[in-house]
């Protein structure tokens, strides 16, 4: 044997020590041995490193063999310890095997020692083998128990008969109790199931096989009655006959996940129809617009004293109807066109405040709460009101004896625990409004349904049961959410939180100039016939000259070929090949002083994104009426009417410049003369009528600051627009020496058409 022999010897007999060491080499044993023969040379050894085995002497003056052994197991150590000794008798050796000795020989007997030595090597062996098994055991029962304690999923086991045997914390979580112990004593098919007779169809199914099923779903309840939706994982553990011992289950709660499923079913649902109905809605504005047109025109046209004029009031009034009908249908599928202001809710309840006391009846109580503090809030005011009122019609119907509407505000903030209990909602800063009934309420499979279109409760007749589908489809587009909490005989409360802003409200517009006619040109873009020439046919009677086109690209031929401005694009959104947008693009670059108004029967994202009007876009929702569109067209196009026609003399040595400054000024309606250098425009101003001067600093033959002084000594009447795009160097600031000189104004290159306009207005006297 090659291995090395840890010997710790025992023995107060240097030459027994010896001789025990040699008869082991012999043996074959590598020998590395210690001798000790007092209680702190052992401690000392059995310190200092490890041994393979112990031999001891039984018979030492002041210390013994027994000794040392009670030191050895005093440290828990499993180290095989052989008594020998030369006055060794049976009730010694007894003795010492009681105490925990491998085995006691005589001195005079070493022929037995080399077996004895080895045979306590192997069994020690062994039982540090098994030791090392054991706690690898204890360890992976350990690491199994923490992973059936700390599993997010619910585990557990039961009987045949419905009672748990063991189950995990994450099952009592589950089903809302504090421990696991507390399962326990539970029936299942009483205390867990929903639906008792679940239980046993579930475990029926699972009586004569051994197949593990999968995703099995079941309604479970909790400690405190709230039902919820469990998906199992269970296993049948069979006896060796094939009789049922046990059950054995994975369990997930997944009621939001089929809330949110069933959330997302519905708003797929919503949005088909939504598109359906956006589409009819579109269709049905350009019908209603040629029928409410051309009843306001006819009702124009009819003397007062004319048996016909019922007639066309009451088709008029059927197609105000439909408009209604439509615009409904577009706030529930959300394409409508919102045009969002910043808006205190407390003032907008306020002020409709009147109007609910008129619409509710006189046994109907209307209370306000304002939160002082609540805050302001970005919305179409106009449908904030429609969603306030709708609220109250809905209301004021279900509390038909009469009982108590509130209307409250409130700033919340709305963290993640609050959406786990309402998952379609986002954290953030809200402000809230609530509307609260003490009418007849509502339950669960009513709720469920009271957002979908034409849904209603209602009598025939006495509803359209878009009410509550139009407030869903306002407070999504403005970005909130809505919560419904009901039950029959108690009332229903609804809470609209919309998204809080740290902005001011936005003023209130100045309303137009009554004089809504005018005499500009207008183009109008329309692929639909009949839309077009009832357009055409407003706009002539309010004394507009009008052009018209089907389409984009024909609109793009159309005013190639007019010379004179253009002041007004009037244009549909959605038409063939060339959008309203695209057109509007090809304007803005080959006609920039042309306003432009657009007009649709539903939104569409060439002009509005999700819905909302974006800045500096001038919008006509069809169907519209002759005073609708001329009110709008006169607003579209009254800022630049409203200043007074000048006499410009341009003078750029860059034609491209001459000539888009001569298109924005004449779209303007203003007179333009141009020319290429100073002297050229020095003999312009001394031959014609001019009011202003619009002179670039940089160019051939005679430069602008030239110019500009000849003008101001002999034409000192004449306003000067100076304007440059820079300075040779880059170090002279010519249009600040422009200003000194007496120019009124300057303009720094490029400029915007409004850019000049403006200029110009603010240079005239």
């Amino acid at each position: 044997m090659n291995d090395v022999l840890r010997l710790l010897l025992v023995e107060d007999s240097e030459a027994d020590a010896e001789l025990l060491a040699r008869e082991l080499k012999r043996a074959g044993f590598a020998v590395e041995f210690a001798r000790v023969q007092t209680a702190a040379e052992v401690e000392d050894a059995l310190r200092r490193r490890s041994w393979d085995i112990i031999v001891g002497d039984n018979s030492m003056p002041g210390f013994s063999g027994s000794e040392a052994l009670r030191i050895v197991r005093a440290r828990g150590l499993d180290i095989p310890f052989i008594f020998v000794s030369g006055t060794m008798g049976e009730d010694l050796a007894v003795s010492a095997l009681e105490a925990g000795a491998g085995d006691a020989l005589a001195k005079g007997d070493l022929r037995r020692l080399v077996p004895v030595i080895r045979r306590e090597l192997r069994e020690a062996k062994d039982r540090r083998a098994r030791r090392d098994s054991e706690a690898a055991l204890r360890v992976s029962e350990a690491s199994y128990s923490a992973l059936v304690e700390q599993a997010p999923l619910g585990i557990y086991r039961s009987t045949p008969a419905g009672r748990f045997v063991s189950a995990n914390p994450a099952l009592a979580r589950i089903l809302g109790y504090s421990t696991p112990q507390e399962l326990l004593s539970l029936d299942m098919a009483r205390d867990v199931y929903a639906d008792a007779d679940e239980r046993r169809r579930l475990v029926e199914q699972d009586t004569y096989t051994n197949q593990v099923y999968e995703e099995l779903e079941a309604t479970w309840k909790k400690k405190d009655g709230t039902r919820i939706r469990v998906q199992l994982s269970v296993r049948a553990s069979r006896t060796r006959d094939g009789q049922i011992e046990f059950y054995e289950a994975f369990v997930r709660d997944i009621t939001n996940q089929r809330q949110l499923e069933a959330q997302l079913a519905q708003a797929q649902k919503m949005e088909a129809i939504g598109r359906l109905a956006g589409g009819v809605a579109h269709d049905f504005n350009n019908l209603l617009t040629v029928i409410l047109s051309y009843s306001e025109l006819l009702l124009e046209d009819l003397p007062a004293d004319s048996a016909d004029r019922d007639d066309v009031t009451q088709i008029r009034k059927a197609a105000q109807g439909a408009s209604q009908l439509t615009r409904q249908l577009l706030a529930f599928s959300r394409q409508q066109v919102l045009q969002p202001k910043v808006v205190d809710l407390n003032a907008s309840v306020s002020g409709i405040e009147r109007l609910l006391a008129r619409v509710l009846r006189e046994d109907i109580k209307l209370r306000c709460t304002l939160a002082p503090d609540a805050g302001t809030i970005r919305v179409d005011p106009g449908q904030l009101e429609q969603v306030i009122m709708n609220l109250a019609v809905n209301a004021r119907d279900a509390m038909p004896s009469g009982g108590m509407l509130t209307v409250e505000t409130g700033n919340v903030d709305l963290d993640a625990a609050y959406l786990q209990a309402h998952p379609m909602a986002k954290p953030g800063r809200y402000v809230m409004l609530a509307v609260t009934d003490t009418g007849m309420g509502m339950d669960p499979a009513t709720q469920a349904r009271i957002f979908e279109p034409f849904f209603t409760t209602k009598d025939v007749g006495k509803g359209t049961g878009l009410g509550l589908a139009t407030v869903q489809g306002i407070v999504q587009q403005s970005g909130g959410f809505i919560w419904v909490y009901s039950e029959p005989d108690h009332g229903t409360v609804f809470k609209i939180y919309l998204p809080r802003v740290d902005e001011p409200a936005s003023r209130e517009d100045a309303e137009a100039a009554e004089d809504v006619r005018g005499s500009e040109t207008i183009l109008v873009v329309e692929d639909v016939p009949a839309v077009r020439a009832v357009t055409r046919e407003m706009l002539k009677r309010y004394g507009y000259q009008v052009l018209e086109a089907a389409d984009g690209m024909t609109a793009l031929q159309v005013a190639a070929d007019f010379k004179d401005p253009i002041h007004l694009l009037l244009t549909d959104v959605v038409m063939p090949d060339l959008n309203g947008r695209d057109l509007a693009e090809s304007f803005r670059t080959s006609r920039p002083a042309t306003r432009v108004l657009f007009m649709s029967g539903y939104t569409d994202d060439a002009v509005v994104r999700h819905g909302i009007l974006q800045e500096g876009i001038s919008y006509l929702q069809k169907p519209f009426t002759p005073a609708s569109l001329a009110k709008k067209v006169r607003t579209v196009l009254g800022a630049r009417s409203a200043s007074r026609s000048a006499s410009v003399l341009v003078i750029d040595d860059h034609d491209e410049i001459r000539n888009s400054i001569r298109r924005t000024l004449e779209g303007a309606g203003h007179r333009v003369f141009d020319a290429a250098d100073g002297a050229l425009g020095l003999g312009l101003l001394g031959t014609s009528q001019v009011d202003v001067v619009i002179t670039d600093l940089f160019m051939p033959e005679q430069d602008g600051i030239v110019t500009l002084r000849h003008i101001r000594r002999n034409y000192p009447k004449v306003a000067v627009i100076a304007m440059s795009g820079g300075a040779f160097g880059g170090e002279l600031d010519l249009l600040h020496d422009a200003l000194l000189l007496g120019a009124v104004a300057t303009l720094k290159k490029p400029f915007t058409a409004d850019q000049l306009l403006e200029t110009l207005r603010s240079a005239l006297p």
